[in-house]
């Protein structure tokens, strides 16, 4: 049971790494512009947050090894 479960595990994280999560942004029409740059659109709202994750997600991860390795000792 538990191969069957890695297998579904693994095909499931292939599909997913080939779905697109974000349509690529049309490009800006051609003629006389502003003089403007970039496309536009707003940035998305975990821009803001991305340190911020990073370092909760390092603080889980010492927290889980350390808690694992006090279970096993």
């Amino acid at each position: 049971m538990k191969t069957i479960n890695k297998l579904v595990l693994a095909l499931f994280l292939f599909v997913v790494s080939l779905a697109y999560a974000n349509t690529p942004p049309s490009p800006p029409p051609s003629g006389g512009g502003n003089g403007g740059n970039g496309t536009g659109s707003p940035a998305s709202p975990i821009d803001m947050y991305l340190y911020v994750l990073a370092i909760v997600a390092i603080v889980f991860i010492f927290y889980y090894t350390k808690k694992y390795k006090s279970v096993k000792a």
